[in-house]
């Protein structure tokens, strides 16, 4: 194969693969066609990847083919064990690496080209080590703090951010530098060490609350470290596939910022997500009363319901719960109850995360509502199931405005007749605020493990109907 046609295929590859990501993302806009898009979107890596292969400046395929089998049993053994519950922690581990490996090749441009590099490529191969290998800590702190490794508080010191700012602003004074001057290797591995100290730093201040904006902006950073890469390497589909990432990225981090009424400075430096003792007032005073239940309470005001709303959160995904909701859904919809589930943009620490959960268990996408559609229901409604959410369901957000989460839009749960929480304990959600929804007359909280107590309310609901 000529010179000539193998770079037309290639070019012609890429531009497919190209189209292709974008139908990926276009597809990832809806639950209904979010499967279709993934499939688009490996499809296009599929075509880039072998048109990479026929790239002639390769000497050998011997650590490629090695690199590809191992990384394959790797992805593929990490897939078949982490549980869906998981996916927010998998997505930050695989963000590590991905900025891992930019840095790496930007690393390895620097060393072989050295003071042989152009101005421009110099620029994009100091900004690709420096956005990757701060995208590795960050998403390794990120992990961290998902998985709790980490204190989920925010972690944070007297002047940090204005260290944090005088690092990154110094970091760009020595990459404007090195471009004109790019035979400085120390100022290069330099630029590399403060990107490794500013994943942890910038990561330590932001709370358990922040983390959904946290990895999102991290993708971001991996996508603009990808693009960079491509103009290190003259990659046209790096640039196209990094440009893609790092551009939608960070207009999804805009848009959680903005579904928390959140301004995105104030994710990033407000050190939002400080912790307070559970089952305190807010001023500090003595805990508050509230109408604890047993499971038999609550089934008998399900049975009583023809109409309940499920909110989802975080605890049902770590009670891996979403089976055991479909499973009462369904007893309740039996007895002629109307089942809806209502999905606020933030729930879950991922955007999305519980419809994905509630996807696996096979629960209809027709019978999931976004905020903005289900609440003005909540006033017609006879019952609601809070399971495991907190902060999204706190009225707070709306009438309180020395609250740290007031303005951020939250379902109107209140409304309704009754109210069901199921919660593990009276902690505070990670906002660290109490929630006074737990503490109105017409909520009743049953306390333990959400899936036990949901596979209890399967139970009493059969029995009940004997």
């Amino acid at each position: 194969m000529s010179d000539a046609l193998r770079s037309t295929l290639a070019d012609g590859s890429y531009l497919i693969a190209g189209i292709f990501f974008i139908l990926c993302l276009k597809g990832l806009s809806s639950p209904q066609s979010a499967r279709r898009g993934i499939l688009l979107g490996e499809l296009g890596m599929f075509i880039a990847v072998v048109a990479t292969l026929m790239n002639k400046e390769i000497v050998s395929f011997s650590f490629i083919i090695g690199g590809l089998i191992i990384g394959s049993l790797i992805g593929t053994a990490i897939s078949l064990k982490i549980p869906m519950t998981k996916m927010p922690e998998r997505i930050a581990f695989s963000h590590a690496f991905g900025g891992l490996a930019t840095a790496l090749v930007g690393v390895s441009e620097y060393y072989n080209h050295g003071s042989h590099i152009a101005p421009f490529k110099m620029g994009a191969v100091g900004f690709e080590s420096f956005l990757g290998f701060l995208t590795f800590t960050g998403s390794i702190m990120a992990y961290g703090k998902l998985q709790g490794i980490i204190s989920g508080a925010p972690i944070t010191f007297k002047g940090q951010n204005y260290v944090n700012i005088g690092l990154f602003l110094a970091s760009l004074g020595v990459l404007g530098f090195l471009i004109f001057s790019p035979g400085s290797a120390p100022f290069f591995y330099a630029i590399c060490g403060t990107g490794l100290a500013l994943g942890v730093m910038a990561i330590l201040p932001i709370g358990g609350a922040d983390m959904p904006v946290v990895i999102s902006l991290l993708n971001s950073y991996a996508g603009l470290a990808a693009c960079a890469t491509g103009f290190a390497i003259d990659s046209p589909v790096l640039i196209i596939a990094g440009a893609l990432d790092g551009s939608s990225g960070i207009l999804l981090s805009l848009l959680m910022s903005k579904a928390m009424n959140r301004s995105f400075a104030n994710v990033l430096f407000g050190a939002f997500g400080t912790q307070i003792d559970p089952g305190t007032a807010p001023a500090g005073g003595a805990a508050q009363p509230f109408n604890e239940a047993t499971v038999d309470d609550a089934a008998q005001v399900l049975m009583a319901s023809q109409a309940v709303i499920v909110v989802p959160g975080y605890g049902m995904a770590v009670s891996q719960a979403q089976h055991a909701v479909r499973d009462l859904a369904a007893s309740l919809e039996k007895r002629g109850v109307s089942v809806k589930y209502a999905i606020h943009p933030v729930a879950g620490r991922m955007p999305g995360h519980m419809n994905v959960l509630l996807a696996e268990a096979n629960v209809s996408y027709d019978k999931l509502f976004d905020l903005d559609d289900i609440n003005d229901d909540f006033a017609r409604t006879d019952a609601v199931l809070i399971v495991g959410a907190n902060d999204v369901v706190n009225p707070a957000a709306k009438k309180d405005p020395k609250s740290p989460i007031f303005g951020m839009p939250v379902f109107n749960v209140e409304q309704s007749r009754s109210i069901i929480v199921l919660k593990r304990s009276m902690n505070a959600g990670f906002s660290g605020v109490e929630n006074e929804l737990f503490f109105l007359p017409n909520t009743m909280m049953v306390l333990g493990d959400a899936k036990k107590t949901l596979l209890g309310l399967v139970t009493a609901l059969k029995d009940g109907g004997h």
